[in-house]
């Protein structure tokens, strides 16, 4: 069993407040759950609206399809044009750890 986290830090663009932020970022959560069934939230800066870290987790029995899975991800979120993409955090764990 294999387990991928990613966690991208973004700064979001012309957002004034919490709920214009909610509404730039739950799109890009559900579009990476529906397109990569990945389990995907916001989880840190919850009260600045500018910025956001969202996370994601995936288990796969298969390193290759993990690691393909997670960098498809990142490029979703990469090519967004509403967010800037300030640092990614990749973190693998297989099965001798």
């Amino acid at each position: 069993m294999y387990v991928g986290t990613l966690s991208f830090d973004l700064l979001l663009g012309d957002v004034h407040s919490l709920k214009e932020k909610r509404s730039v970022v739950r799109p890009i959560v559900a579009e990476l759950q529906r397109k990569y069934a990945v389990s995907a939230a916001e989880v840190d800066h919850m009260n600045l609206h500018r910025r956001v870290v969202i996370g994601l987790a995936m288990v796969s029995g298969d390193a290759g399809h993990l690691s393909d899975v997670l960098d498809r991800c990142e490029r979703l979120v990469a090519g967004r044009p509403e967010v800037e993409l300030l640092s990614v955090r990749r973190r693998f764990h297989g099965e001798d750890d």
